[in-house]
């Protein structure tokens, strides 16, 4: 029979078939659907360690594109040469872009509820504009009973126009177990950049932190920048983020992270019970992403729920729907 002695290089020998990654490749791609292949490259990279996959360039170039892959793509970049990089910034520019065009229309669809000034034919007790009623109906005015008959009603309109000025300032830890929260995040940021009203930062860290705002506009750039892997000093990042805030009481900083703290706990409490008493809506999320499964410090989660902070996990589309609720106030 023959046997694999080397990647590329066969012989003859009497020891047992052992496929490389070239042949289990060719192997799956003819025994099984789609759908079940997706999931043994995903097992290949994420579970098994297989980074053959993504450091040899034939390989890359044929695996299709996914979430999955991006996510292994981020972690393993810096082990790529410069042809291989090429070939995944490929990958990651495809997998963004269908993750714009899903999300930035449910993203933009949160702000077209916002309350404004403006007539609306939708009568709705909460929007009733009492001063546009009585300007409408001053000329139905009874003086001997000294009130006015109310024959055209106002209400205002529910738009995403004229917005209250408000800052979001997304802080995303960039430790390796939350890459698919970076991910999302850096698409979030894209889809709510330039709307109205709404100024939006990005701040990834780790033990480090790295002000991403300026690349926002590109998040492709953006994610190629980011250095997933290494500790995470959560409090550092928030002593950071409040020097971002402008208005306190116009601030929202949404905190993506597991919450495993490698820095001072007591800092990092103390940080989020500050900007909580400044009037600052701080959100606690374990995981922005699609499916908003999250694994996180439960003990830390708890502690910042009880100083104030909004402890959870959200979709991309509920982070913006919170933040269009808040705008619209």
């Amino acid at each position: 029979g023959r046997g694999t002695t080397r990647q590329g290089e066969r012989g003859a020998g009497q020891e047992d078939s052992v496929l490389n990654v070239v042949d289990w490749l060719d192997e799956i791609h003819q025994l099984f659907p789609r759908e079940t292949i997706e999931r043994l490259e995903r097992d290949a990279v994420e579970r098994y360690g297989i980074e053959e996959i993504l450091t040899d360039p034939e390989l890359l170039a044929r695996i299709e594109p996914s979430p999955t892959l991006l996510r292994a793509v981020l972690r393993t970049k810096h082990l790529m040469n410069p042809q291989v990089l090429a070939l995944a910034r490929q990958i990651v520019e495809r997998v963004v872009r269908d993750l714009l065009e899903r999300l930035r229309p449910e993203v933009r669809a949160a702000f077209h509820g916002t309350r404004v000034s403006r007539p609306s034919r939708l009568k709705l007790a909460r929007d009733f504009d009492f001063h546009g009623t009585v300007r409408a109906n001053l000329a139905h005015y009874q003086p001997e009973q000294r009130r006015i008959l109310i024959e055209q009603p106002r209400f205002h309109s529910r738009t995403s126009r004229h917005l209250s000025p408000w800052q979001l300032i997304l802080l995303v830890d960039q430790s390796g177990s939350m890459a698919g929260s970076v991910i999302h995040s850096a698409v979030t940021a894209a889809c709510l950049w330039n709307l109205p009203g709404l100024k939006t930062h990005l701040v990834a860290f780790d033990t480090n932190v790295v002000d991403l705002t300026l690349d926002v506009t590109d998040p492709v750039e953006l994610l190629m920048k980011a250095q997933l892997g290494g500790g995470t000093d959560v409090a550092k990042a928030v002593a950071y983020a409040r020097q971002l805030v402008d208005n306190p009481r116009r601030a929202i900083l949404a905190v993506v992270s597991d919450f495993y703290e490698g820095g001072d706990s007591a800092r990092l409490v103390e940080g989020v019970r500050s900007l909580v008493a400044q009037g600052t809506v701080v959100l606690g999320l374990a995981a922005l992403d699609e499916d908003a499964y999250p694994a996180y410090d439960r003990q830390m989660a708890r502690r910042l729920a009880n100083v104030g902070a909004h402890v959870g996990a959200m979709t991309p589309g509920e982070l913006a729907a919170f933040v269009a609720e808040r705008l619209g106030r």
